[in-house]
């Protein structure tokens, strides 16, 4: 049928999680709960760094921009998915789900290239301690935080323009409790083979490459403070092992999502979950 003869959906259907009453209201409390822990817990982060005097160095700079991402993640879509546990409305706008899938590709980026910036920054601190005075400066500290920011809009730009380029005038419904370009891009009145494609391209190999540095950089670091027996190096090793676990639960699910854009909708859902409402809450 051709596309001009169909009407463009003005709205679409979130579908959630569950279908289940009892299910929709565990998850309403548990997430309440995560959201809730998720902002004052980060917020307590930003007030503290920028009240102590101490704590402003690089790794803790870095640290409060990455809980300003994680709140903002934590905050594109959970707030709504409460309310609609709440309400029953699951619907969204065009417009709405665009602008979901625009802040969900902002924040997702920003925080890669800043995980790869607080990798570069322990790298440095404990492979190069005389030289990380004159390379980690603040300077480079606030460049590091511009271009994560300037990546993560350049990216999420692409997205949504190439998300209004498709056509969506048949299904609306979106097995999901968010907007995200692989999900919805599955009722676009195309190939989605094409498109799958194109998703593997520009967004799991990208992910992937991207933990794959992460990983080198960390298990040299783990490597350098193993030859270290020392009170520092066991803060240091708690310390990058705590990122590391934020790495792999925010990297593991998005790589999966993005490499098999096909997959199951149960195992995408349970996965997105990990990385927009478990993975900020990690940062304490």
């Amino acid at each position: 049928m051709d596309v001009a003869n169909k009407s463009p959906v003005p709205e679409f259907i979130l579908l959630g999680l569950s279908n289940s009453w009892k299910l929709q209201m565990f998850f309403f409390m548990v997430f309440s709960l995560f959201y809730v822990v998720t902002m004052v817990g980060n917020s307590l982060i930003v007030i503290t760094v920028i009240a102590d005097s101490h704590l402003h160095s690089p790794m803790y700079f870095l640290l409060t921009n990455l809980s300003i991402i994680d709140m903002s993640l934590a905050s594109f879509s959970t707030p709504k998915m409460i309310t609609d546990y709440l309400t029953g409305h699951k619907t969204i706008s065009f417009d709405g789900c665009i602008t979901q899938i625009f802040f969900l590709r902002l924040f997702t980026g920003t925080e890669i290239i800043l995980l790869m910036a607080m990798s570069f920054d322990r790298y440095i601190a404990l492979c190069k301690p005389l030289c990380y005075a004159s390379i980690i400066s603040p300077r480079v500290c606030v460049a590091l935080v511009v271009a994560a920011w300037v990546v993560g809009v350049m990216h999420s730009m692409s997205q949504v323009i190439f998300a209004h380029t498709l056509p969506f005038c048949g299904p609306n419904k979106i097995d999901s409790f968010f907007c995200d370009l692989p999900v919805v891009f599955q009722l676009a009145y195309v190939d989605t083979y094409v498109l799958g494609l194109f998703m593997i391209s520009a967004g799991g190999i990208i992910a992937l490459s991207c933990f794959i540095l992460l990983f080198t950089s960390y298990v040299t670091v783990l490597v350098t403070i193993k030859h270290h027996s020392s009170g520092g190096s066991s803060k240091a090793l708690s310390t990058c092992t705590a990122h590391f676990i934020v790495v792999f639960m925010f990297f593991g699910p998005c790589i999966f999502i993005y490499m098999w854009p096909l997959s199951n909708f149960l195992v995408d859902k349970i996965l997105s979950v990990f990385y927009t409402i478990f993975t900020p809450i990690l940062n304490r």
